[in-house]
This record gives structure tokens, C-alpha cells and sequence, in this order.
């Protein structure tokens, strides 16, 4: 059994370490109208963020099933993979919306960056592990 001092005292850390926008409504309105007015659209990036995590959740828990609960991978668990993975697009679609950005410049951003990092067009762990300032 957890010991209530301990509980109370990370509690209170957790408390401490948190943002004023994770804590109080009126600064989390403040930063949404701070951000709107920086052309994001917080309502469709929130909708994608919280979105994309349900979603991408949804297709682990299938794969967890074929791999680890040795369920078959069949028509219907491809189907439904594949509807999932639709799923993913529809969010990433609105995260694309609320920064105003285009869906295949984002595409081809990631594979410039990916080309840099893996001038052989090759998986390495070398090139992996080595990249340049700003490589995220």
C-alpha cells in the first residue's frame, strides 16, 4: 500500500509542475484567443490532436491483437485496419485545417527531411542516430 504522505507530496509536485493553461479555464481561453489570433484554428488542431490519439489507439490495439493475442489477420482485421488508418487521415486532414497548411507539401516536407537524414534512401542506424540541428 502506497504510502499517503508520498501520494500527498506528489500530488502537490504535480500541482506545482503544471501550467496555469492546464490549470485555469480563464488562462486557457486567453491562450486559445492568443493562438487563434495567430492563424491557428485551436478548435479543428484540439479536435485533431485528441482525434489522432483515440485513433491511432484503435489501430495498436488491433495490431496488439494479431501479435501478441494471436488473433488471425484476416480480411476483416485488414478491413478494419484499413478503415482505422482512414480514420487517421480524416484528423490529419483537420490538423492540416487548423494550421493552414497543405497536405502535400506536408508529405513532401517529411520526405525531404527523411532524404537528408538517409542519403543512401536507406534505413541506417548511423544515419538515424546522427542528425543535424533542427532535425526533428
Amino acid at each position: 500500500k502506497m504510502n499517503q504522505n508520498l501520494l500527498e507530496e506528489y500530488t502537490d509536485f504535480v500541482d506545482k509542475v503544471t501550467s496555469e493553461s492546464s490549470k485555469s479555464t480563464d488562462k486557457m481561453r486567453e491562450r486559445i484567443d492568443y493562438l487563434n489570433s495567430r492563424d491557428i484554428e485551436m478548435s479543428r488542431l484540439l479536435t485533431a490532436g485528441i482525434g489522432l490519439s483515440g485513433e491511432v489507439g484503435e489501430f495498436n490495439e488491433i495490431i496488439k491483437k494479431i501479435m501478441f493475442q494471436e488473433k488471425s489477420f484476416d480480411d476483416v482485421a485488414h478491413e478494419h485496419m484499413k478503415k482505422e488508418l482512414g480514420d487517421i487521415m480524416w484528423y490529419v486532414a483537420q490538423a492540416c485545417l487548423a494550421l493552414k497548411v497543405d497536405l502535400v507539401d506536408v508529405i513532401n516536407t517529411n520526405k525531404e527531411k527523411l532524404s537528408k537524414r538517409f542519403p543512401q534512401k536507406r534505413f541506417n542506424e548511423k544515419d538515424d542516430a546522427n542528425r543535424d540541428l533542427g532535425d526533428v
